[in-house]
């Protein structure tokens, strides 16, 4: 069964207006919900949605990310909030939630507070850190600097440019060739002067980045998320290394009903160096 492109939708949600991408099926009750890493889209997870003819698939675009407005932040409970939202306004009962990176945070934390929305969890690298990193109240950027990524490139003439500019560059020559020309494609808006500009600005992301310590509630939020909940960790890497894992190897064992899978054989981009893979993960999760 091939599946027809999805139909973008908006919401109200706080203060912002919030994109989602739809991929329907009518006649089937079963949901699965997608949460993206920092800096990308919903339509990244094009070929994973594509993988559950099935089921209704819906993939968010965060706050300051892709279709969705809003400003940089500096606490990420803004992210959940709205998240919330669009768990409320669609309706969301014993749904699959799939999360990567911040996504995968977000989508734990509003678990924890719509308990009845998901039946299960697929957590990829959530940026839930070790409980002593929000102990020592030290930020992942010294205060005064700026995150290298508020400096990263914003134009580009086409998407195209933005392809062969990045396609050999780290880390997205690990991503397979038709997500990483997804992420370009629904990752840039028209400028108003002419060419593109990136729809997450540099400074949205690095405000993501910076914010981290805002994540601490994630650490209570686990304990009182009951659903089944599979954290896939990625290989180590180096401190400030994108491709290795920054989630706490503790955290599926803190949660009721946690099943951790370290993966060492992948980067913290599992999903989109290999989405087939991912898939049979979410596939394996889902109940019944």
């Amino acid at each position: 069964m091939t599946r027809t492109q999805p139909v973008t939708r908006q919401i109200e949600a706080g203060e912002i207006t919030l994109a989602y991408h739809e991929w329907e099926a009518p006649s089937s009750e079963k949901t699965l919900l997608i949460a993206h890493a920092t800096g990308f889209h919903g339509r990244c997870y094009d070929p994973i949605a594509e993988s559950f003819p099935e089921h209704r698939v819906i993939a968010v675009d965060l706050h300051g990310h892709g279709q969705s407005t809003g400003e940089p932040i500096s606490d990420w409970q803004c992210v959940v909030d709205e998240l919330c939202d669009l768990v409320d306004s669609l309706g969301l009962s014993g749904a699959t939630g799939m999360g990567h990176s911040m996504g995968g945070h977000a989508m734990l934390r509003v678990s924890a507070a719509r308990p009845d929305a998901f039946s299960s969890l697929v957590l990829f690298d959530p940026v839930i850190l070790q409980p002593e990193f929000y102990q020592a109240g030290v930020p992942m950027i010294p205060e005064g600097e700026v995150h290298p990524t508020a400096r990263r490139k914003r134009d580009f003439a086409s998407p195209h440019e933005m392809i062969e500019r990045f396609a050999s560059r780290d880390p997205y020559a690990l991503f397979r060739r038709d997500v990483f020309e997804k992420y370009c494609q629904y990752g840039l808006k028209p400028h108003p002067q002419g060419g593109y500009e990136l729809a997450c600005t540099p400074e949205m992301e690095a405000s993501m980045y910076m914010s981290s310590l805002a994540g601490a509630p994630a650490i209570d939020d686990a304990a009182r998320v009951t659903v089944p909940t599979t954290v896939v960790r990625a290989m180590q890497g180096e401190k400030g290394d994108f491709k290795g894992s920054p989630t706490w190897p503790g955290l599926a064992a803190s949660m009721p009903e946690g099943i951790d899978m370290h993966r060492p054989d992948m980067t913290h981009f599992h999903p989109f160096q290999d989405p087939d893979d991912a898939a049979r993960i979410i596939a394996k999760a889902m109940p019944g």
